[in-house]
């Protein structure tokens, strides 16, 4: 169907020198079934040049939409969405991790540094880089420590429930009745079995990693050496940065400065003189404050749920596992984490320890020293992704339809088995919107 177009009132052609012939047109407004647009009184002075002056006159259409009608407007945008996601690159072993921060910035950062230096001026520090702590992350650092004691404690009885399978010779866990038959082990023996997994129990730990961090009373104090190493305990580095938050624990106290920390480069110049670090009292007993905070044998101290409380502690578990996610976050915008380039070790404070436990790649060339760099949230509270199962109960999962499958962090899909209901950001992460297909319409399939 032909819109009939608007009226144009033109002016009559005046002939200039060369053959150029100038003239003026003007469109009355009318609206068309255009979205978003409609035609607008506008004159439009065109001028035209032909190579001589008897040429045919040619017609010109212009078309002008109207980008006011959406002014003061709020437009939608459609957003698709998506059925599968692709999880980050498993990083190679015999190369160093990429620096969160590029390293231009952290070049430019140490030459101002230097430069203040070599003028006698103080390093400006704020909150809590000058060893201070920040009011508005305390309350924070507590809703984390919370939450974590409701994530661990919800694990270990759910874990009674959910079978969890363990490989011997890799890292990879499988949260189903069966282990599943996906050809990826990377195991010392993987060969012998043709990348099949060695399927074992599995424990709170293969689900939840435990990244542990050494208990420092002043972090901002002398570094941890390799001889040193064995006085100081060793805690989830979770809590660990909660207490350098604010949270006070009786078995693991923390200095708490009033005066700033003062820094000329990376010479600390005044930190308020050296404190005698108290003594730790603090042991695996029924009246110890970590033994709450810590999965060390967790599920012994838990009895089975009832059958009937199991989606509910699912469900609390998720909640908490978000709370600590997204608190932990937080933190790590304002406290310094260090976390080893080539290992899993995670320092909280700022510097690392000088401890020689580094056995990664090339670690001879480093004399088993760890290369402490800046950490992410997934290496202070890693995700670790499992394959996702649909049905726990039935087939195991297949080499031939590993494409088809999608990953989740352990937990939640430790929670998912249990009845919980898992938030819509993970959907396309587990690909909860495909239809796996049988083997043999998987070569059908594009």
């Amino acid at each position: 169907m032909l819109q009939q177009l608007p009226a144009v009132v033109y002016s009559p052609w005046i002939p200039l020198k060369k053959g150029v012939l100038s003239g003026s047109m003007e469109l009355k407004t009318s609206h068309f079934p255009i979205p978003n647009s409609s035609f607008l009184g506008i004159k439009f002075q065109v001028t035209h040049a032909y190579e001589n002056e008897n040429a045919t006159r040619r017609r010109i259409i212009i078309f002008c939409t109207d980008s006011r009608l959406t002014h003061g407007r709020k437009v939608k945008k459609l957003e698709a969405s998506l059925q599968n996601v692709d999880l980050p690159p498993i990083l190679p072993k015999k190369k160093k991790k990429p620096y969160p921060i590029p390293i231009t910035k952290i070049q430019q950062a140490a030459r101002a540094d230097k430069k203040l230096a070599q003028m006698g001026i103080e390093k400006p520090l704020e909150p809590p880089k000058n060893g201070l702590l920040v009011p508005e992350l305390i309350p924070v650092a507590y809703e984390v420590v919370g939450a974590w004691k409701i994530l661990i404690s919800g694990l270990a009885r759910l874990l009674h429930v959910v079978p969890v399978h363990a490989c011997s010779e890799c890292s990879d866990i499988h949260v189903a009745l069966a282990g599943h038959n996906i050809q990826d082990c990377c195991g010392p023996t993987s060969g012998s079995r043709k990348s099949f997994h060695s399927w074992v129990k599995g424990s709170i730990n293969d689900v939840l990693l435990p990244i542990e961090s050494y208990h420092m009373y002043d972090p901002f104090g002398q570094r941890i050496k390799h001889e040193t190493r064995f006085n100081y305990d060793r805690i989830p580095a979770v809590i660990e940065l909660c207490i350098q938050a604010g949270v006070e624990l009786p078995d693991y106290p923390s200095r708490r400065r009033t005066k700033p920390i003062r820094m000329l480069g990376k010479k600390v110049i005044d930190m308020g003189g050296l404190i005698e670090e108290p003594e730790l009292h603090s042991s695996y007993g029924s009246e110890s404050s970590i033994m709450e905070l810590d999965t060390y044998r967790i599920q012994d101290r838990y009895s089975p749920p009832a059958e009937s409380d199991v989606p509910k502690i699912a469900q609390q578990t998720v909640k908490a596992y978000e709370k600590v996610k997204r608190g932990v976050t937080k933190l790590m915008k304002k406290y310094t984490i260090k976390a080893c380039g080539y290992c899993s070790e995670v320092h909280v404070g700022p510097w690392g320890h000088n401890a020689k436990l580094c056995g990664e790649f090339k670690h001879q060339w480093r004399d088993g020293k760890h290369g402490w760099q800046d950490a992410t949230v997934d290496e202070m509270f890693p995700p670790n992704y499992v394959w996702h199962v649909e049905n726990p109960k039935g087939l195991p999962l297949k080499q031939t339809l590993r494409k088809f499958y999608g990953k989740a962090p352990a937990v939640l899909e430790v929670c998912m088995q249990a009845g919980a209901q898992v938030p819509d950001k993970y959907r396309s992460m587990m690909r909860l919107d495909i239809v796996v297909p049988e083997k043999e319409e998987a070569r059908f399939v594009a």
